[in-house]
């Protein structure tokens, strides 16, 4: 009797247990997207922001990425002061043209929902766990966090970087959109963190749609070339999965002949 019991209740946590396992869908990254909407961002500014993202997905590069074989799962956050953050898009899987063509049109679908105070800290605070309890496993996790201005409300931006990476982030890489004195410094100093990791700044908001395309595919990639290199990057990962799939399809030829 005690024998059967002991057996039904491990089925039970067995069966209570399976559904998180069988969730868990393995990429080769999870990415977050944190793009700030501060005050100090206007109407014209943020939609040049959104539409920089949408660009970037909806690019033929990047797109190329994807059909090479790279996945990812990717989320898409809005922030400002110290306790506006939000989720706009979550967490999705983009493993193809068509998926990263999809992505972009949620992104495009997004509104703005703050426009307050800058705390980049309690942006990275309030994403890192977000990594923990999704459905997705990967090798990499990378922050992606983009503004125009240095931290003035909420939690310290060093101390929340620092928490990040103690947490289990490989990541965390800026694109300061440059105006404000020292932002760049700031953004190195204080937002940058992770082996391999990196910042990208942007002169100015009409030059941040070409600067997120050669960031998200710097990402995407798992290097840190320069713009110009990153695209024949893309080209070389390409003709390798031209290659396998000629040589694959010459197999089966050979086999079923």
């Amino acid at each position: 009797m005690n024998f059967r019991i002991l057996s039904a209740a491990a089925l039970g946590v067995s069966a209570l247990m399976a559904p998180n396992v069988a969730q868990a869908q393995n990429v080769d990254l999870e990415l977050a997207l944190l793009v700030d909407v501060s005050g100090s961002v206007d109407s014209t500014e943020f939609n040049l922001q959104r539409q920089g993202y949408v660009n970037a997905f909806n690019d033929p590069t990047i797109q190329a990425i994807f059909q090479s074989g790279r996945s990812a799962a990717i989320t898409l956050i809005y922030w400002s002061g110290s306790a506006e953050q939000s989720q706009a898009v979550g967490w999705t899987l983009v493993n193809s043209a068509a998926s990263s063509a999809a992505f972009a049109n949620l992104i495009a679908a997004t509104s703005r929902p703050f426009s307050g105070n800058t705390a980049p800290g309690s942006a990275l605070n309030y994403v890192a766990p977000k990594f923990f309890n999704n459905t997705f496993t990967s090798a990499r996790q990378v922050i992606d966090v983009s503004g125009d201005g240095a931290e003035n409300d909420g939690t310290n931006t060093l101390a929340a970087r620092n928490a990040a990476l103690a947490l289990g982030i490989d990541q965390i890489n800026g694109l300061p959109i440059l105006g404000e004195s020292g932002l760049l410094a700031f953004y190195q100093n204080n937002i940058q963190g992770g082996a391999g990791s990196f910042t990208t700044a942007a002169s100015s908001f009409a030059t941040f749609d070409a600067a997120i395309k050669s960031k998200i595919g710097t990402e995407l990639t798992g290097g840190v070339p320069e713009p110009a290199t990153w695209a024949m990057m893309v080209m070389g990962f390409g003709a390798m999965g031209f290659a396998l799939r000629r040589r694959t399809a010459a197999t089966m030829r050979v086999r079923y002949a």
